[in-house]
């Protein structure tokens, strides 16, 4: 067997150990010192190439994703966050707050699990606010939000070319959490052929973005929500068990308003006046036979329902006092009846 001389000359670049140039010869005894001495001088300019080169695209990826973060955060700041605010102080409410401040100096992934329409955004948001990782994005995706085929490219991004339609490369919310925090809400709805993915960007921190081969790493919080009940996904097949082991680190119930009806009065209150600063209104009063029609109402929407319906309210009222078409909620939604 014919074996072919073979040199190695190792590539350093400010003291950082980046390759080896390898060489080969037909011819025996090639590589001689005056050879090896040349061979390098041309592996340190190759070196130097190669350093700047991964510098470059380095900051490129920074450059790209700090454009991505501050596309995301102007639509942030361009929501209203006057709905952040968590209005109430029923007991349900209380014992799910005292588990958001537990857990949120802590790095533990959460599952809030309630209704929709509960506000689980608002308490992953004040979860955010209470980490050590504030000062960084928040960054949320409803996972039932987005059309399936878009799913993984939204959690970890995509090269130009990786599929029909990709004309450039774009950054996912894994990046844009980097060193904050992500809210997957209705993770339950998260494709099962994806899951694994999510997974090992869980438990590894890395992943790598649709058409590359390159591993990026990522340090996120991860806090996740959902409506449907995941431990019987799982008996069922629809969900993967070591995931939801995963993401049950630290499992929140989100109350209901059914469970909260004391807040009632409180939050029709609170979003009466806010939509009528909107609408440069001044609505004084809420007669307290409305109040206790509300309260009494089951709310299957839960506060979206209820935020909803006062700001009807407060277009339809004509005067200082807060008309709310209690008819709706007969006709529009299963329950008791109301009287007004």
């Amino acid at each position: 067997m014919f074996v072919l001389p073979a040199c190695q000359v190792p590539l350093f670049s400010r003291g950082k150990a980046l390759g080896v140039l390898s060489l080969g010869s037909r011819s025996e005894d090639c590589f001689n010192d005056d050879i090896l001495r040349l061979l390098e001088q041309v592996a340190s300019q190759f070196a130097v190439t190669l350093d700047n080169a991964l510098a470059f695209q380095g900051i490129c990826s920074s450059r790209d994703q700090l454009a991505e973060e501050k596309l995301y955060l102007e639509e942030e700041i361009q929501r209203d966050f006057a709905t952040q605010e968590i209005i109430g102080d029923s007991r349900s409410l209380r014992s799910a707050l005292e588990q958001v401040w537990t857990v949120a100096v802590s790095d533990a992934t959460v599952l809030l699990l309630g209704e929709t329409g509960t506000g689980k955004e608002l308490l992953a948001r004040a979860i955010h606010e209470g980490s050590r990782r504030r000062a960084r994005t928040f960054v949320r995706l409803n996972c039932s939000a987005i059309p399936l085929g878009l799913v993984e490219s939204e959690l970890f991004g995509h090269e130009r070319g990786a599929f029909t339609g990709a004309i450039a490369r774009k950054i996912g919310r894994f990046e844009l959490a980097h060193q904050g925090t992500l809210f997957l809400d209705e993770v339950g709805d998260l494709p099962l052929d994806l899951q694994p993915k999510l997974l090992r960007a869980i438990q590894e921190r890395e992943f790598e973005r649709l058409g590359s081969t390159r591993t990026q790493r990522v340090d996120v919080r991860l806090i996740a929500a959902t409506h449907h009940d995941l431990a019987r996904m799982v008996e069922t097949g629809r969900f993967r068990s070591d995931l939801f082991y995963r993401l049950n680190v630290f499992p929140i119930h989100v109350p209901s308003l059914r469970e909260r009806k004391d807040d009632i009065p409180n939050l029709v209150r609170y979003f009466t006046q806010k939509y009528a600063k909107a609408m440069d209104m001044r609505i004084d009063y809420i007669s307290g036979d409305t109040l206790q029609a509300l309260v009494h109402w089951p709310w299957p929407g839960n506060i979206r329902e209820l935020q909803n319906l006062v700001e009807r309210s407060d277009i339809l009222s004509p005067g200082h006092e807060l008309r709310v078409p209690l008819t709706e909620l007969v006709h529009g939604s299963p329950g008791p009846v109301l009287r007004p």
